[in-house]
């Protein structure tokens, strides 16, 4: 299917992010060439900035860690890039959609989800106000989980094995 007629699961909500993080009232919307394969139109992972200073990241692995972190800045959050992406391969391998339905939570009736694998509960308790009230959304899983190491640990840094 051409590039044009393909949606992203969290497209409309990555570019509602990046407006509402940029605030700037501004709206920029880049959109594929036509004819355009998905490989040729998204061949970097460098976040781009346009020029109302809103920052594209690429809708994969290393531009969800990339939001994550900048989110977590503003927030005064600690993480590094390598102990955030260490600990999602140990969770999910990188599965935004990963779902643990075996454990002692998934027995109590609240499974772990997402790429850091955390519970609902924690997930409430933890959530960073600018990213989705949804656990399987890649930025706001990541950072939720970011802010429970910190609390619970100091830093998902400090985080080498299941928390």
């Amino acid at each position: 299917m051409p590039a044009f007629g393909q949606l992203s699961r969290f497209g409309n909500r990555r570019l509602a992010r990046s407006l509402a993080v940029a605030g700037t009232g501004v709206a920029m919307v880049a959109l594929p060439l036509f004819g355009a394969t998905s490989a040729s139109a998204a061949t970097t992972t460098e976040p781009t900035t346009t020029a109302a200073s809103v920052t594209a990241y690429p809708d994969n692995l290393d531009g969800w860690i990339r939001e994550s972190l900048d989110i977590m800045a503003q927030h005064g959050i600690p993480g590094s890039y390598d102990a955030i992406h260490r600990n999602i391969m140990r969770e999910s391998s990188g599965n935004p959609y990963a779902i643990n339905n075996w454990d002692s939570n998934a027995a109590a009736g609240t499974p772990s989800k997402g790429l850091l694998q955390v519970i609902d509960p924690t997930f409430a308790a933890y959530h960073v106000p600018g990213t989705a009230f949804d656990p399987y959304d890649p930025v706001a899983n990541i950072t939720a989980a970011c802010n429970y190491a910190a609390d619970r640990y100091g830093s998902i840094d400090n985080v080498f094995g299941a928390y």
